[in-house]
């Protein structure tokens, strides 16, 4: 009896199923190691920031932002307010301070379209540091969030919710069909598939932030194609982990989009509120580039998108080559050895 029961629980739980549970435990704490890492105790570090005063008051007043304890600014000096508003609109500054000389009430500049809570930390820094000079500070939103998009948090919920889409997909073919492709054009097809996928996705997602829910007021068109865009590229990159290593490529493609990708978007807290790790490693990730372009779509009529657009690509780029080539190689060793391929043994599907 002991025998027989000790045979059942040997081939219930194979070697196989035992390295599965164990990364699936090693995911669960890296999912929270990096979530509560990155957003346990946001602080803001080297905010880059504009200052615009008079020549003689200027440089006091960059060395003071300059010399604040932490480092939370990175201050330049600016030759005007105009200057301050198109670069905070371009997006190479987050706020700026214009100093009245003629009086004792400056005005903050600050984009809370770019994230809310961005604003907010630097309204309480700049009133603070203003206050010990015996001065007050009124706030203007040169591109504010949308009234209806609270705390600036519907860009980073639609790239999620297409990031999302885009691995599930990925990934149901390959549970429906085997983890790896046995030959190029079932590859191709899977990323055909992908194509659609994203096509319908990017379009549905944009419809529904923009005329059905009215979070967001950009271009229709234009989050269209970057929902199509960051799509087909976590898709494509999904599929080519899940052609490089089977079964597993699902967990590796969690690891990157959801456990480092979606705290390190800049989505609760912008990057300049990040810890280092995870503001180095944002933008290069889709949920990052992704939520950044979205924004700039939004609220900064478009500025500032080729480098997240070219994240984007590069990633859809490498992951259709990585699938082909995968996909390639495979099928030569299958013609080496003549064995024929199993829809789901033969191509790493899940038994």
């Amino acid at each position: 009896m002991r025998q027989s029961a000790l045979s059942e629980v040997k081939d219930a739980v194979t070697p196989r199923a035992t390295l599965l549970v164990v990364g699936v435990i090693a995911l669960q704490l890296l999912f929270i190691a990096s979530y509560v890492g990155a957003l346990h105790e946001p602080k803001l570090k080297d905010v880059s920031f504009g200052v615009v005063a008079p020549r003689a008051v200027a440089g006091q007043t960059v060395a003071r932002l300059d010399g604040l304890p932490g480092s939370p600014l990175d201050p330049r000096a600016l030759p005007d307010e105009r200057t301050a508003r198109q670069q905070i609109v371009n997006r190479d500054l987050y706020g700026a301070l214009v100093v009245d000389p003629a009086g004792t009430t400056d005005t903050l500049l600050v984009a809370s379209g770019g994230g809310k809570a961005l604003s907010l930390a630097l309204g309480t820094l700049i009133t603070a540091v203003d206050k010990s000079q015996g001065r007050t500070v009124r706030t203007v939103d040169v591109a504010p969030a949308s009234p209806h998009d609270f705390n600036g948090l519907s860009s980073f919920y639609l790239v999620i919710g297409w990031c999302v889409g885009a691995y599930l997909c990925a990934s149901i073919l390959a549970i429906s069909a085997g983890a790896r492709p046995a030959n190029p054009i079932r590859a191709a097809t899977r990323l055909g598939a992908m194509t659609l996928v994203a096509l319908v996705g990017g379009l549905g997602g944009a419809v529904i932030v923009g005329p059905i829910l009215d979070a967001l007021p950009g271009s229709v068109w234009a989050l269209w194609g970057l929902g199509a865009l960051l799509i087909f590229a976590v898709g494509a990159a999904t599929l080519a982990l899940q052609g490089l290593f089977g079964v597993i490529g699902i967990g590796l493609a969690i690891l990157l989009v959801v456990i480092a990708g979606n705290p390190s978007a800049g989505g609760a807290f912008p990057a300049p509120m990040l810890p280092p790790f995870w503001q180095a490693i944002g933008p290069a990730l889709p949920p990052g580039a992704g939520t950044w372009a979205a924004r700039s779509i939004s609220y900064f009529h478009g500025n500032d998108m080729t480098s997240s657009l070219l994240v984007l690509s590069a990633w859809a780029v490498v992951g259709v080559l990585i699938t082909l080539f995968a996909a390639v190689l495979r099928q030569r060793r299958t013609a080496e050895t003549g064995t024929p391929v199993n829809p789901f043994r033969g191509e790493g599907g899940l038994s």
